[in-house]
């Protein structure tokens, strides 16, 4: 409001087109303009605060906070329509009762200037009236629309708590995919991304954080799952607390900044799923037992090319000749088994007969 009280030029709000409604934060910017005018058949009004920071910590509708938020508010559109000389009486219901008029009601209460058909009817209105000490001259005026940028119309369309959602799973699925696959990189990355994304959306959006403490939960069960033997009954937890989780992410809230059955149900089988099979392969794939290295060596049984004893040598394995020692003597020609090897000395014993 203070940039519409310091403009070195007057201000004018139009709610257009019909239908449209000036409702909440849009009845105080009409209110403080220096000219307000409405379409036929547009709304003005209801203007009651709603706690969005709040609704997250269980605080009831009222409560203390909701009381001095009310107050605050009425003395503040009480302000703004005494300063434009508008109707205040209307203004405080607007907030304590939320009060809704029509644009035609607006004007016989003196809560609207002008009741315009469409914007060149609004300009041939507003020209040559006073507007505090100014004198509007908009019958030739020009009209250039200011479009959203592009940074705005992204938030705009993002900044919804199923987006929030989308990057908790995201972040959930990059940051353990790295975990069991370590070295992959870009799901980590992503992940991380992701997280810090979903972390900044969180401080504004209203998120309940025992939902929040429940799907940490769930992973926790779900990885838990990975490594402990119970036969899925982790997995089986960690579904129900994701799922109860994910209902009470963003409740009590507004009907709009709440998740819906729809994308809650798919979510949580997709995240089951997932780490039964995807990030269960991945550890799985690092329990194999090593394909290369010198531990492919261990338990090999090969034949020794010179007499072996604890200080002299030698084997031929893999097509290399290697130094051998051995607490029990062997002779060259026999068979030995790989037991340990000590820098460039391979560790053997002579090989065990077959049980007949």
């Amino acid at each position: 409001m203070q940039a519409f009280y310091a403009s070195p030029v007057p201000v004018v709000i139009y709610v257009t087109p019909a239908g449209a409604n000036a409702g909440s934060a849009g009845c105080f910017l009409t209110l403080a303009a220096d000219v307000a005018a409405m379409a036929p058949n547009t709304s003005i009004g209801a203007a009651h605060p709603v706690e969005l920071g709040s609704v997250g910590n269980n605080e009831r509708p009222d409560g203390i906070m909701t009381k001095k938020l009310e107050n605050f508010a009425v003395s503040y559109i009480e302000a703004i329509a005494d300063k434009r000389g508008r109707n205040v009486e209307w203004a405080r219901a607007a907030v304590r009762d939320s009060a809704s008029i029509t644009a035609e009601r607006a004007l016989d209460l003196r809560v609207i200037d002008l009741l315009a058909r469409d914007l060149p009817d609004l300009l041939r209105q507003l020209d040559g009236r006073a507007a505090g000490e100014h004198r509007l001259h908009t019958a030739h005026a020009t009209v250039e629309r200011l479009d959203m940028l592009v940074r705005e119309r992204v938030f705009h369309v993002l900044w919804r708590p199923e987006v929030m959602f989308v990057l908790m799973l995201v972040a959930i699925y990059g940051i353990v995919s790295e975990l069991s696959n370590p070295g992959a990189i870009f799901p980590g990355v992503a992940g991380a991304i992701a997280l810090v994304l979903a972390l900044y959306m969180g401080t504004v959006l209203p998120v309940n954080v025992a939902g929040v403490a429940l799907i940490l939960l769930a992973v926790g069960l779900f990885a838990a799952d990975l490594f402990a033997p119970t036969h899925g009954v982790l997995t089986v937890g960690g579904v129900i607390a994701f799922f109860l989780g994910s209902l009470m992410l963003f409740d009590p809230a507004p009907p709009a900044f709440r998740l819906p059955l729809l994308a809650i149900v798919p979510a949580t089988v997709i995240t089951a799923l997932f780490f039964l099979f995807v990030a269960g392969a991945g550890l799985r794939a690092q329990r194999l037992p090593v394909k290369a290295g010198h531990e492919t060596m261990l338990g090999q049984v090969v034949p020794a090319l010179s007499p072996i004893g604890p200080d002299a040598g030698s084997v031929r394995i893999e097509g290399e000749q290697w130094n051998a020692r051995s607490a029990t003597p062997v002779a060259a020609g026999e068979r030995v088994t790989v037991i340990g090897r000590r820098g460039l000395t391979l560790l053997v014993k002579p090989q065990t007969p077959e049980a007949p």
